[in-house]
């Protein structure tokens, strides 16, 4: 059994609370983690804030009310979005400025990772590596918290994170500007040290149960395992992607 530890309540100064701040709230720019939509709500307002979060690649969780109640506010009226601690990027202005540096691109992948903490680690790799920039989903990751940011050691204050609204569009569009997608897949073939990852590339990594989505994994150029002597079953997605990484500094370095 894994041990169970309690996130964080959100500070009472990064929430954003009710359908009319939250809609303001959005329009202006601000950035939100997420929101938190009592599961019982419904009308125009719901369909507006499904509408402009759909826009703006914000995750949307349908809770019940306990768990508004729980954020020891008053007059919710059944929606409370969380202001984001990371600013995301557009991933074609991310892909555009790395190129005009003259840097070869390397981006990595989240697919349905939501431990916190190996997300934290992940991120924390990825910085030490030499990654520009990390992609995830606006659906179906653990949220970029202060848990998280505290395990990444900051790194997820200091690297690029783009959120996109579909991981399959954001390949498509790293395909368009040349950059190869590379899966990190258990029971591949080639090793990760027969893959090229000096050329402009992302590597994806799949969630702690499932992996790489299947229709993902079959738009990627190529997919590779870490080798491993031992009878295991696998490595912890965290220690995969370190390993992972270094392995793609050592070729771009050597």
């Amino acid at each position: 059994m894994k041990n169970f530890r309690p996130q964080q309540r959100p500070k009472k100064n990064t929430l954003v609370i009710g359908f009319k701040a939250i809609s303001e709230a959005l329009q202006s720019g601000k950035q939100l983690e997420r929101i938190y939509l009592q599961s019982t709500r419904h009308g125009a307002a719901v369909d507006d804030i499904k509408k402009l979060a759909a826009t703006f690649n914000v995750p949307i969780n349908k809770v019940p009310v306990e768990k508004l109640n729980g954020f020891n506010i008053s007059n919710h009226d059944g929606c409370v979005a969380v202001i984001s601690k990371i600013q995301y990027q557009d991933l074609q202005q991310v892909i555009s400025f790395i190129v005009e540096k003259g840097e070869v691109p390397l981006f990595l992948i989240l697919d349905g990772v939501t431990d916190i903490r190996n997300i934290g680690g992940i991120a924390r790799s990825a910085f030490c590596f030499g990654v520009n920039a990390i992609i995830i989903p606006d659906k179906g990751v653990g949220a970029l918290n202060e848990d998280a940011i505290t395990t990444s050691a900051g790194a997820l204050e200091k690297l690029p994170v783009c959120r996109v609204n579909s991981l399959m569009k954001a390949v498509d569009e790293l395909h368009l500007n040349g950059i190869k997608v590379f899966a990190s897949e258990m029971k591949a073939a080639k090793k990760v040290f027969d893959i090229d990852l000096t050329e402009p590339c992302a590597i994806v990594m799949g969630g702690e149960e499932h992996g790489v989505f299947p229709a993902l994994m079959k738009i990627c150029d190529e997919q590779f395992q870490i080798p491993m002597p031992g009878d295991f079953e696998s490595l912890n997605v965290s220690v995969a992607a370190g390993v992972i990484l270094y392995e793609a500094m050592k070729q771009r370095n050597s």
